[in-house]
């Protein structure tokens, strides 16, 4: 590893800048968030200086136990900076750091840019309140292959440090847009050919239906809704179905992470069965 740098004040600048992500305004203001923990800092890095790391803040400790991470971040163009135990609990949002916090880029792309790309499989957020709800969310559509994830105005911020943390990286692999209203999100995913089915367990259909249908296959949307309510009936006109998750056994309900794992999963696998649009456009 390079020479280490000297230690940071905890009244640096600096470290003041990084604290300030902590709060909306200023996340927004800066277009930068704040990523904690050595999986998110991993993902966050590139020895290509395509990663959008720009700082990252680590303890003695951190920095000898994740070398690959540091040089990573080094090589990538980021900024080292050497913290206390201390300070590095003053800009982390976790009761127990893990050592490494790092000062990202926002990610969000416009949604035609992503719409020019032919998203086959997207996860909608269209009224996630709950910050580790949509990282969560983020996670499975991102273990689920999908090629995309909206949050819209209506949802919570996509960069609050809980979101970050429960996307668990994730929320470096695929592209992400944020800030759309919804109705102009489900539009414009109509407009390009996409299938947007609504997920609500109030739903007409459900997904076994879908699939013995065999209408999954082709690019789709999935919109989900606040966890407490679902969705709003003004949301739920715009889709092109509002399908349900069938419950086989005894339990009431699902929670929204669940739910969403189960319909992208079951998109996914329809998408990749023989005459799947993945599997067509190979």
């Amino acid at each position: 590893m390079a020479a280490v740098p000297e230690l940071i004040s905890p009244r640096s600048a600096r470290v003041s800048a990084a604290r300030r992500l902590a709060k909306r305004s200023f996340r927004h203001k800066e277009r930068r968030f704040l990523a904690e923990g050595p999986q998110a800092v991993r993902e966050a890095t590139a020895p290509d200086g395509a990663a959008p790391l720009r700082e990252l803040f680590a303890t003695l400790p951190a920095a000898e136990r994740y070398p690959e991470i540091v040089e990573r971040a080094r090589a990538g163009g980021a900024r080292l900076h050497l913290a206390s135990e201390e300070t590095l609990a003053d800009i982390a949002q976790t009761v127990t750091p893990q050592g490494l916090v790092g000062v990202c880029d926002f990610l969000d792309q416009p949604l035609d840019r992503v719409l020019a790309a032919g998203p086959r499989l997207v996860a909608v957020l269209a009224h996630v309140r709950d910050p580790g709800n949509a990282g969560t969310v983020l996670r499975c559509a991102d273990a689920a292959g999908a090629d995309a994830v909206v949050v819209t105005d209506a949802s919570v911020d996509l960069y609050n440090p809980k979101s970050v943390r429960a996307s668990v990286g994730s929320l470096f692999h695929l592209p992400v847009v944020v800030g759309v209203p919804v109705a102009e999100a489900m539009a414009a995913l109509s407009a390009a050919g996409t299938r947007v089915l609504a997920a609500d367990g109030a739903g007409e259909r459900d997904l076994d239906e879908e699939l013995d249908d065999g209408a999954m296959g082709r690019p789709t949307a999935w919109v989900f809704g606040n966890e407490a309510w679902g969705l709003p009936e003004e949301t739920r006109v715009l889709a092109d179905a509002v399908v349900r998750v069938p419950l086989h056994g005894r339990a009431e309900s699902l929670n929204l992470a669940t739910a969403a794992a189960v319909c992208l999963y079951a998109s996914a696998r329809a998408q990749r069965a023989p005459g799947g649009c993945r599997r067509e456009g190979r």
